[in-house]
């Protein structure tokens, strides 16, 4: 059996990702991942932008915006294969903000009872929508969209 090739075509990262054509083309606009072209203008991919779209997939999966995830990941060196060490030091950083959104969800979560019944008539006193009266120090008229 021979060793797998190092370059990839974009059909095969796509399937080998589990992701479409048109995301690669995505990510790689956006910088999250690189090609090369061929002489023929056809792209290819070193094997490790697999590791790099599954640190995507799980970023994505937490709801990490595409914009730290391209900061984070262009702290990497963009010629090998993440590590285990790259992943720590990525998760570590991502842990504090995905913590803030857990406890800002379930403040919501416990809050929303109480929301149904008041019909949005109090914008002043509504938790969710004006927390502590915040738009107050804006001046009078209306401040939503």
């Amino acid at each position: 059996m021979s060793a797998p090739p190092k370059i990839l075509g974009v059909g095969e990262l796509a399937e080998r990702a589990g992701i479409a054509v048109s995301a690669l083309h995505f990510y790689e606009a956006k910088g999250l991942i690189h090609s090369v072209r061929t002489s023929g203008n056809q792209r290819r991919y070193a094997r490790s932008v697999l590791r790099r779209i599954a640190v995507i997939k799980v970023a994505q999966r937490v709801g990490l915006p595409l914009a730290e995830i391209a900061e984070a990941l262009n702290a990497l060196p963009s010629g090998r294969t993440p590590t285990v060490a790259d992943w720590r030091r990525l998760s570590a950083a991502w842990k504090k903000e995905l913590e803030q959104r857990i406890l800002t969800l379930t403040q919501l979560r416990d809050q929303l009872d109480g929301c149904i019944g008041c019909g949005c008539l109090s914008l002043k006193a509504c938790p969710l929508r004006n927390a502590e009266d915040a738009l107050a120090g804006q001046g009078a008229g209306p401040h939503f969209r």
